[in-house]
């Protein structure tokens, strides 16, 4: 059979990790059964261990404490003020409402005149009994609803619960993915504190629109894939070791390493579609997640594969790994996305419920009236997205996106002096979704270098940060006409996080590194954070409406596009 291939190196661990005191002088192994052992075959295709039961005693408790502090961090800077501005901001207007339509009738409802001066008073007298026509599906409103429920939805820190609960969560998730990916306790922490004080990510958290809710089911995809790798790789390497333990010599037999063996039912790949599902039943851009994550599970699939020793290792990723994936996550999020129709399908009167009882379906009349009434529902949503063209004044091409050329305002008041507890000539209270500038341009320089960094190395983490990133943002550059605003960009922002927390972790170099290295990469990282705390607490006024002066705020507009 002759050598086997062993990289005993650990080419997914973090700048700063560790290099493995047991990792031998050469790479190659002359005896092939040592090659199939379990433990070798888990180093190779897991690297070393570095989950919490393998953390030293002394950092074990910063495992977790380092992830659950930047999360509270951020549940601070997302709760505190969380009622102000006390009145419905930007689309709030659509979405709070609905939220209100879903807990009165499970589907969306007209609204009279007058509604939102009626409704952030408490009155809810203008909603109509008569179908309103929507183009979201219902995810993001029912969990917009679920804050209106325990809080009443008279209460404005009800209407924006669930956006700031689900947006410290996220804190909390992005640094552990982090902590994953990076085997690294410390660049965990970074992440979730970039992601905690970010304003575009703080602003999100602090408004009840939609994309909030897409940015964290398809985070929560993310991880879920992310564990699932890692499960796989388990599934592999314990599978091979067990043929190769039953065959002579050690070694599998030559059937056996053409395609390998089938690892089984994936739960974590269960669980990411139903995240996925759900990310689609907020807003449909999440079937762009659903795409590219399925391909790059696969494609994590065929390189443990090739890793491992198997010959066809392609077509085994593809046949016993890829179709199974494809019904893992396909089938489920489909499934999901329907479930979470379920108010629409128990109502008679939701918006073309009743479509197909007047319209025959020919051919596919064996498909339930339901199926296709809300299948023609669908296909006017889409005709509406694909079309929408009219202007705004903060349409923001997804171009401008990469630079936070166009940020949106939310909300503005102005008050002259008296007015509103104004001691100055002007003062002004806003809420724009103006990101930290230190993390933005860091990050759209991150990403160009990540490019390169995949080309030249095949750093899956790398790859795994530009996938993510590029089915958050590049679908939208097919749309250069379409009414479009900077705030989706928040459905791939903890990617951007990631990319500068890669790049991070390269400046602080590995441990193995000579001293003046290591203390060279700790000063410029250092500089780096606090730069991005003290900008962050600088523009903190204009993310949350605290009042200031008229004059503070143009300071603020660094860029005249962004006013």
């Amino acid at each position: 059979m002759g050598r086997v291939s062993q990289n005993v190196t650990d080419s997914s661990a973090p700048a700063d990790a560790p290099a493995p005191s047991s990792a031998p002088a050469t790479r190659w192994l002359q005896d092939p059964a040592a090659a199939f052992a379990r433990s070798a075959l888990l180093l190779r295709l897991l690297g070393p261990r570095t989950g919490w039961r393998d953390t030293p005693a002394s950092l074990r408790l910063w495992f977790w404490l380092a992830p659950l502090l930047t999360a509270a961090i951020g549940g601070v800077l997302r709760f505190v003020r969380l009622g102000q501005p006390g009145s419905l901001v930007f689309d709030e207007t659509y979405y709070v409402k609905d939220a209100y339509s879903y807990l009165q009738s499970g589907y969306e409802r007209n609204w009279g005149e007058k509604a939102n001066e009626k409704f952030v008073t408490g009155d809810f007298s203008a909603l109509q009994n008569t179908a309103e026509y929507v183009v979201h599906p219902p995810v993001g409103k029912w969990m917009i609803a679920f804050g209106m429920w325990l809080f009443g939805p008279s209460s404005t820190f009800g209407w924006r619960f669930t956006a700031a609960l689900v947006g410290t969560i996220s804190v909390l998730l992005i640094a552990l993915i982090a902590q994953k990916m990076f085997r690294s306790t410390l660049l965990g922490a970074m992440a979730g504190l970039l992601f905690a004080v970010d304003g575009h990510a703080i602003v999100q958290s602090r408004t009840s629109l939609l994309d909030i809710f897409v940015m964290f089911w398809a985070l929560a995809a993310f991880g879920a894939l992310l564990m699932d790798r890692d499960d796989g790789r388990r599934r592999l390497a314990v599978r091979l070791s067990a043929l190769a333990a039953r065959s002579t010599g050690g070694v599998p037999s030559r059937q056996a390493l053409l395609y390998g063996p089938w690892l089984g039912v994936r739960p974590w790949r269960l669980v990411a579609g139903v995240c996925l599902g759900l990310c689609i039943g907020t807003k449909w851009s999440g079937l762009f997640f659903l795409a590219a994550f399925g391909i790059l599970t696969v494609l994590w699939d065929m390189s443990a594969r090739r890793i491992a020793g198997i010959r066809h290792w392609m077509a085994a990723g593809a046949v016993k790994d890829g179709v199974f994936a494809f019904v893992s996550l396909v089938p489920v999020a489909a499934a999901t996305y329907l479930a979470t129709w379920t108010g629409w399908f128990l109502s008679s009167d939701g918006y073309d419920r009743k479509w197909a009882a007047t319209n025959p379906g020919g051919i596919w009349s064996w498909i339930p009236d339901s199926l296709r009434s809300l299948w023609h529902y669908h296909s006017t949503a889409y005709n509406f997205h694909t079309g929408l063209g009219s202007d705004h004044p903060y349409k923001a091409n997804a171009w401008s996106w990469f630079v936070m050329g166009r940020p949106t305002s939310f909300y503005t008041d102005y008050p002259k002096n008296g007015e509103r507890g104004c001691t100055v000539d002007s003062c002004a209270a806003v809420v724009s979704s103006v990101g930290n500038p230190i993390i933005w341009w860091s990050a759209a320089a991150a990403i160009l270098f990540l490019i390169g960094f995949w080309a030249l190395r095949r750093d899956w983490r790398a790859g795994a940060i530009l996938v993510g990133f590029a089915a958050g943002y590049l679908p939208w550059l097919l749309y250069p006409n379409r009414t479009i605003f900077f705030f989706y960009a928040i459905a791939y922002e903890p990617f951007l996080i990631l990319a500068v927390v890669l790049v991070l972790g390269l400046v602080l170099g590995k441990s193995t590194d000579p001293p003046w290295r290591r203390q060279q990469g700790i000063l410029w990282v250092g500089i780096f954070l606090v730069l991005v705390l003290v900008v962050s607490a600088y523009f903190y006024p204009i993310w949350t409406a605290e009042l200031i002066s008229y004059q503070d705020w143009k300071n603020h507009m660094w860029m005249p596009s962004w006013i």
